[in-house]
């Protein structure tokens, strides 16, 4: 084994660096054993310097990020400050001062990936960001590596635990959706702010990592079509129970049957209760790989919070460490296929949609006769209603969003139509 420590910078000391730096010291005898040679903590870098925090040597701590990741010495620069800047320019300048960089940063993955993996190659360093999507789940790595062979048709996922706790609570409970997001407040599992959360920009982060890495492709987070969750109600998960399923919001991200292009969305689906996802709990993660050899495989665990987000970057950190002392540096970006990402209007799927009507005859036959127009076809209707108001249940054989857009667009103009309640989709057949 060496004797030499690689150095180890910290950008961020918050819940997962503090995580990070506390593992770092109690599994040190076993990290130096996996990787070869001892890890040693070099600098931390902060926004507060006075905080206390326990474990870590009060002489390590930095406001001076820039000036810790251009020292020359440092070996490896992690990197859980999140945001875009300042994250983006200490990663590039860790990269010129010859350090590799393990990150846990979707949003800035998600919108420059492919500019960081350029000046990691220019610079011969590694960037590994495994953290940055579905937590302590071994993920990334899967699909960069294990699936490296094989070819990837399709990732479903829930990969954000604040929004799978809340729809939980709703199927489970009968909550309304604020009354839920309540209680995930108050445990802790939602923000005080939680729009990153429930409007989908989380999620939708990752699914442009997980398309990028799974289909050999580019996908930046603006080619990710986003819908939140916000006005899921407690009627929808008494329709979705009705059909036998209950409703996840999913990132979706899939290649087109000709196999010419792909696409990547975030949004609520209904899926059936046979499905695996369905049985995914309160804030826990779950992504569902589907690929030609492989067939269909799942991957589960905790999502998010400080211990699992560090193991994530420690796995990183190993695997960085022992290609820094063989000489080496691991899978950079393979965006080979350069497949073009279509718009949401070209994606089919089946639709779930509740309409309020007037109840009297031949109402039914004009719905059906809008979609007929519009090449929906209808798989199931069901009609219920008294005194003159009715609700009326579609469910759709698949069509494109186009088509359905455009169906619901004429189906507003009927004077027989009060409102559309709802529409949602049905994934995962």
């Amino acid at each position: 084994m060496r004797t030499r420590p690689l150095k180890v910078a910290l950008l961020g000391c918050g819940v997962v660096g503090s995580e990070v730096a506390r593992i770092m010291t109690t599994h040190a005898a076993d990290l130096a054993a996996r990787i070869g040679a001892p890890v040693e903590l070099a600098g931390v870098a902060v926004r507060r310097p006075d905080k206390v925090r326990e474990g870590i040597d009060p002489a390590l701590v930095t406001t001076d990020a820039t000036a810790l990741v251009k020292r020359g010495d440092i070996d490896v620069v992690v990197e859980v400050i999140g945001g875009i800047e300042p994250a983006r320019t200490l990663i590039t300048t860790a990269f010129a001062h010859g350090a590799s960089v393990v990150s846990a940063n979707k949003a800035l993955i998600a919108q420059d990936g492919a500019a960081l993996h350029a000046a990691a190659d220019e610079h011969g360093k590694d960037l590994y960001y495994e953290a940055a999507v579905a937590g302590a789940i071994p993920l990334i790595r899967p699909l960069r590596e294990s699936l490296a062979g094989d070819k990837v048709n399709r990732v479903l996922g829930i990969v954000n635990g604040t929004t799978n706790f809340i729809l939980d609570a709703m199927d489970s409970t009968g909550a309304g959706y604020q009354e839920a997001l309540d209680e995930a407040t108050a445990l802790g599992y939602a923000e005080a702010d939680p729009t990153a959360d429930v409007e989908g920009f989380d999620a939708a982060a990752k699914a442009a990592i997980l398309a990028g890495i799974a289909f050999h492709t580019r996908v930046r987070l603006d080619d990710v079509y986003r819908e939140g969750m916000t006005e899921v109600t407690a009627a929808d998960f008494a329709s979705a129970k009705e059909m036998g399923c209950t409703i996840k919001l999913l990132a979706i991200c899939e290649r087109a049957a000709d196999g010419g292009s792909v696409t990547a969305r975030v949004h609520p689906a209904m899926i059936p209760l046979s499905h695996p996802l369905a049985n995914v709990r309160e804030a826990y993660n779950a992504v569902f790989v589907e690929s030609d050899a492989a067939g269909q495989l799942m991957f589960y665990g905790p999502g998010a919070g400080g211990s699992p987000t560090a193991s994530a970057v420690l796995g990183d950190l190993v695997a960085v460490c022992r290609n820094r002392l063989g000489g080496a540096t691991g899978p950079g970006e393979s965006a080979y296929a350069a497949l073009p990402v279509s718009p949401m209007g070209d994606v089919v799927t089946r639709y779930h949609i509740s309409l309020d009507v007037a109840d009297k005859p031949g109402v039914l036959a004009q719905v059906a006769t809008v979609f007929a127009e519009h090449g929906v076809s209808i798989d199931t209707v069901r009609q219920s209603g008294k005194d003159g108001e009715a609700s009326l249940v579609v469910v759709t054989h698949r069509a494109s969003d186009a088509a359905l857009g455009g169906t619901v667009e004429a189906l507003r103009k009927l004077d027989t139509v009060r409102g559309v309640a709802s529409i949602m989709r049905v994934e995962g057949e």
